[in-house]
């Protein structure tokens, strides 16, 4: 039996730019407060990253583009009754919760960058609402990036296969007929 053929579904950009914004939401995560200049330097690479990955998700390849993955209400609903039946289907992308969940993180971490910065400006230094605001937005990207590992590693095991090898190498198993492309 000869082992199972591989698609390319995650570009070298869509890899990268994945990796390159967990590595700096990290960073920016165990530097806080006490590496003020390492703090501010990892939120400008998060935001950097997420602007890049937003333009990619309308100009990139096929799997990077949000109008591929993005799906309404009503299909990513009865995509979430699937799963809790245990009958989703496979997807060579983004499931429709996994797009969902990609647009909550850029957007938390635009949030954070833009009351980050807002913390360095005249106005707003120092304002004690602005700072809870940026750490109950870091607290939100913390749950939500343990939400997307978790949802990573349960799609993972449901369909049997391994999605953080392919965030490495690009590649997942071809389709199968009952996949959604």
């Amino acid at each position: 039996m000869e082992p199972p053929r591989t698609v390319r579904v995650w570009d070298a950009t869509v890899r990268a730019l994945h990796w390159t914004l967990a590595a700096a939401v990290a960073a920016a995560w165990f530097t806080g407060e006490r590496y003020l200049s390492a703090h501010q330097a990892a939120g400008y690479a998060a935001l950097a990253a997420a602007l890049l990955r937003l333009a990619w998700g309308f100009g990139g390849g096929r799997y990077a583009r949000f109008r591929q993955f993005v799906r309404g209400p009503r299909h990513t609903a009865r995509y979430a009754l699937a799963v809790l039946a245990g009958r989703a289907p496979r997807h060579l992308g983004h499931n429709p919760l996994g797009g969902w969940m990609a647009l909550a993180l850029l957007g938390c971490v635009l949030a954070l960058a833009l009351t980050g910065w807002l913390w360095t400006t005249d106005r707003w230094w120092g304002d004690p609402g602005l700072e809870a605001l940026h750490a109950g937005l870091a607290w939100t990207l913390v749950g939500l990036a343990s939400v997307h590992v978790a949802g990573a590693v349960v799609t993972g095991w449901r369909h049997r296969e391994n999605l953080v090898a392919s965030m490495l190498d690009g590649h997942k198993r071809a389709a199968a007929p009952d996949d959604v492309a």
